[in-house]
């Protein structure tokens, strides 16, 4: 990978350590001659107010920063809407799947990065599209994860999955989750899925305290196109969440396709650290 020359930083609200941490990175960034682009966040921790929009962060950037958590990383993949540019994320606090590189090792690995030195892993990303009388009303591209569920309280979802061509059965429960490998490890996890091995081309269909209890987390292969067709009542309410961030409301016989994006998002990986050891650490797995 080329040098990085100019360097987007996008960075968490309300995070202490973040408030800290910025202008020493700034100034450790300046030293070295390095262009910087700051969201609206970053900047503010910096005291200037030239901040950008989160989706202007990217432009002309070969690297970019973020300071938080997955939350603030999912806000960040997106921004970079699928461009080449690595992001290395900086875990803030809290569980951090995605955001494992701690605080400690940001320079470290900035200097790598600096060279060209970059461990990427690569994750897919599914492409969703909110089809209604037969127009696509809505897209976008999910991480993580895309979930349908009610939005009133102790209510269940009616949906109808499909798999590619072939009917697979139809869900009444809280909710459903269709999530990537890299989603694996958040809801879907806790509503019982699997752990998913990042690089796996799968998709997993998690359904959310399903009234069949025999209704299983399915693994289905990622270049497998999904449907789901929402039966709810013309008086009752659904709602999708694409990354638990972004969505909108589901009209009844609305359909929800989730396929294989075309994008994949670029993670810097801490050299001698591999998806099991971040397992281990975050899970509290057993040490050897």
């Amino acid at each position: 990978m080329p040098a990085a020359k100019t360097i987007g930083i996008f960075a968490k609200p309300n995070a202490p350590a973040a408030i800290r941490l910025v202008p020493e990175l700034l100034a450790w960034l300046a030293v070295r001659g390095i262009t910087v682009r700051l969201d609206d966040v970053a900047a503010t921790y910096a005291g200037i107010n030239a901040g950008l929009q989160r989706a202007d962060v990217p432009d002309g950037c070969d690297l970019a920063i973020v300071l938080g958590g997955d939350g603030t990383l999912l806000s960040a993949a997106r921004a970079v809407a699928g461009r080449p540019i690595p992001l290395l994320a900086v875990n803030l606090g809290g569980l951090g799947f995605l955001t494992s590189i701690p605080i400690g090792d940001l320079f470290p690995e900035l200097e790598r990065a600096l060279t060209g030195e970059y461990h990427l892993t690569r994750r897919n990303l599914l492409h969703v599209a909110v089809r209604r009388e037969g127009r696509v009303i809505a897209e976008y591209e999910a991480l993580n994860d895309v979930v349908i569920a009610k939005s009133s309280i102790a209510r269940i979802v009616d949906l109808e999955v499909w798999a590619g061509d072939t009917f697979v059965c139809e869900y009444k429960a809280d909710g459903l989750i269709v999530s990537t490998p890299t989603g694996s490890t958040a809801y879907s996890l806790a509503a019982g899925g699997p752990i998913i091995f990042p690089t796996v081309a799968a998709v997993c269909i998690t359904p959310i305290c399903p009234h069949t209890l025999t209704n299983r987390p399915l693994i289905i292969p990622s270049d497998m196109p999904i449907r789901v067709l929402n039966h709810m009542k013309e008086d009752e309410d659904s709602f999708l969440t694409v990354d638990g961030q972004v969505g909108g409301a589901l009209n009844p016989i609305d359909i929800v396709e989730c396929t294989a994006s075309k994008s994949e998002v670029l993670l810097v990986q801490a050299p001698e650290k591999t998806f099991f050891d971040v397992l281990r650490q975050k899970l509290k797995w057993g040490e050897r």
